[in-house]
């Protein structure tokens, strides 16, 4: 520490030319990066830029690739080191990755449970908490909301409740930073001003590095910015007073390949019958009523919104439709052209899916063009690899979204940004009828958002139809003339939405 400066500007974490280089390439290249007490960081840029490898590699999770110049140091608690202390103790992180081991390790303690680990960085339950760790966790179940579920599983909760837990388990405990990956990404409006709330009140001596892709999800209280472009850190400084912060878009990734769909009926005759409906359903998950003695008929050529708060249960309605649910006793769902006793594979082939779930599915499925190739044969991961005319489908569709280079790569070698841009290659691979979107947006730059919406619109214009599961206005497209509204009681009600010029998005597709 240079004589003078007080403790308190001292660094907390100090990264020094560190690259990590993964599967022969470099992910991140020569970062040098200095993270102060009180500072508040915006972490940008577009998908694949490096984001979560760079929080990863500041919480000690990644370990720089040995080239010589590198190093890492810590100053926690006045002494310097070079080897990171366990990274629950002092910079916990919460992200979309985390939150998937839930469900891929099927850990389904209650919320009260799951928030209580944050206290020791435990993964499941170990530790009994005493009186006043159990008063703690009790305050933070009031302040995120949580209070009225601390009773659930975790598992049973949507996945926007269940970020919410993983946020208030990341604050069980002080930290010296907190990271926090995308956070805001699948919240309704009210979940999302309670987090940004709880966030901006620890402000001040709080010290955190938020990552994210929409304005809207920055937080006022933020001092400084970082950009990373292709593993590269190409800004960062402290933000003027006022100044308005922009997150990156990803310039010139609408060029390219134009979108290889076909048109599937222009023009022809509307169908004698409906391509879904759904009469006196009533849906549970987990023994709790999720929707009530819903009556919904999807006619052709229409495209509909499913709305509703966090845990209203449009995943849970997605699922009905695909299959993967049925309602309870007296409800009853068709499908057209798909008659009662037909094997529910024949209709998940002629339907597209995108949800947080199948992401989560996906972690380990292979690499990116297997995960496409899986649309083909409506399956998680391949039981025979995949033919010539099935990769060559799978690439032209991975190359419009921008990552033909990464067909081969895992998908635990990629950002989870190019992950769903890889989910939704695999929903379009196979031509689909109705294509089941939940969240479709979500993890992507504002670029490629723009060019996923256009895509849908035109698909729309071509002949499948869409029902998507959206919380944010901008992520409808002018297709979308009715939305289905879930109510906190499971009870629906239908609108009609009026396209405004304004919500048309314009990108090539």
């Amino acid at each position: 520490m240079r004589r003078g400066r007080r403790a308190n500007d001292a660094p907390l974490v100090e990264l020094s030319h560190c690259d990590v280089v993964l599967s022969g390439r470099a992910a991140l290249a020569d970062v040098s990066f200095v993270l102060r007490r009180g500072e508040c960081w915006a972490l940008l840029g577009a998908n694949g830029a490096g984001k979560t490898l760079f929080l990863k590699l500041l919480r000690g999770d990644v370990w720089p690739t040995p080239r010589g110049p590198e190093s890492r140091s810590y100053l926690y608690d006045g002494e310097s080191q070079s080897q990171p202390p366990p990274p629950g103790e002092r910079m916990p992180y919460v992200g979309p990755e985390r939150q998937d081991r839930y469900e891929r390790y099927g850990w389904n303690f209650t919320v009260r449970e799951t928030v209580t680990t944050g206290l020791y960085d435990e993964d499941v339950p170990l530790t009994s908490p005493t009186r006043i760790e159990q008063a703690r966790v009790s305050r933070l179940l009031v302040r995120f909301g949580l209070a009225s579920v601390e009773r659930r599983r975790l598992l049973s909760l949507s996945y926007g409740q269940r970020r919410l837990v993983m946020v208030a388990r990341a604050f069980a405990r002080p930290a010296a930073v907190v990271l926090l990956d995308e956070v805001f990404n699948g919240l309704d409006a009210r979940t999302r001003a309670r987090l940004l709330d709880a966030i901006e009140r620890r402000s001040g001596a709080a010290t955190w590095i938020l990552s994210a892709h929409r304005e809207h999800d920055v937080p006022r209280s933020v001092t400084h910015v970082l950009r990373l472009e292709e593993g590269r850190v190409i800004e960062g400084r402290r933000l003027r007073r006022g100044e308005v912060l922009r997150p990156t878009v990803g310039e010139g990734r609408l060029a390219g390949s134009s979108a290889p769909v076909r048109k599937r009926a222009v023009g022809r005759a509307k169908a004698a019958e409906p391509l879904v409906r759904i009469a006196n359903a009533t849906i549970y998950r987990d023994y709790r009523l999720v929707v009530r003695e819903l009556d919904w008929i999807v006619h052709d050529a229409e495209h509909w919104a499913v709305t509703g708060r966090n845990g209203a249960g449009k995943s849970t309605l997605l699922r009905l439709i695909y299959g993967d649910l049925h309602p309870a006793l007296g409800g009853t769902i068709e499908r057209r052209a798909h008659p009662r006793g037909t094997p529910i594979e024949f209709w998940r082939r002629r339907v597209g899916l995108v949800s947080p779930e199948l992401q989560s599915e996906h972690a380990h499925a292979g690499t990116l063009a297997e995960v496409v190739v899986s649309g083909l044969r409506a399956s998680i991961g391949l039981d025979a690899a995949p033919t010539p005319a099935e990769r060559r489908r799978a690439s032209r569709w991975l190359t419009y979204f921008g990552i033909g280079e990464l067909a081969d790569r895992r998908t635990r070698e990629v950002s989870y940004g190019q992950v769903r841009l890889a989910l939704l290659a695999r929903a379009m691979v196979n031509e689909p009828e109705l294509l089941l979107l939940d969240e479709p947006c979500t993890g992507l730059d504002a670029m490629m958002r723009l060019k996923v919406l256009a895509l849908l619109e035109r698909l729309a214009r071509d002949g499948s139809q869409l029902i998507l599961a959206v919380h944010q206005r901008e992520d409808l497209i002018p297709a979308v003339s009715k939305l289905l509204e879930i109510r906190p009681d499971g009870r629906t009600r239908i609108i009609e939405r009026e396209v405004a010029a304004r919500d048309r998005p314009a990108a090539r597709v």
